[in-house]
């Protein structure tokens, strides 16, 4: 049950970002202060791991969003999904989200361009950032679900 969560509120996140280019923070920073209240009061993470790996996975969260936000490459949400998502899960599942996402991104900018021409103007329209000529800053989010769900059933 937990899980179905944490993906409802990624599937949330990333339709947000495809749509609009930002995630409200009502989505990051209150499921940032949940999941901190969270760990707070059981010691665990929304996942179940130790209090100790949810504040490395904050720590791994920011190692590998920051560089990308100084550089313009990554925007202040992302940051936010990714330090959300590690209060609420472990290390290992951070670093396989990331990873996940970074390979989704390259599958998507490798395959978009032939996609983009099959899909509805309206799904297009809908989901316009991530356009192939949109490639110099995509939403993270779409990709951090992916990520996330390809490394959900190994890292629990």
């Amino acid at each position: 049950m937990h899980s179905f969560i944490l993906l409802l509120w990624l599937v949330l996140c990333a339709a947000q970002d495809a749509r609009q280019r930002r995630i409200a923070n009502v989505l990051t920073l209150g499921a940032a202060a949940l999941a901190l209240v969270y760990l707070l009061l059981t010691g665990t993470t929304w996942l179940g791991a130790e209090a100790g790996q949810g504040v490395w996975a904050v720590l791994i969260a920011l190692a590998l969003t920051l560089p990308g936000f100084f550089i313009g490459r990554m925007g202040a949400a992302d940051v936010k999904l990714m330090t959300a998502l590690g209060l609420a899960t472990n290390g290992l599942f951070i670093l396989g989200a990331f990873i996940g996402a970074g390979i989704a991104s390259v599958v998507w900018l490798l395959l978009a361009p032939r996609l983009w021409l099959h899909m509805s103007q309206g799904l297009r329209e809908r989901l316009r950032y991530l356009a192939p000529d949109k490639s110099k800053k995509l939403p993270f989010a779409p990709f951090v679900l992916v990520g996330a769900m390809s490394v959900l059933p190994w890292i629990h």
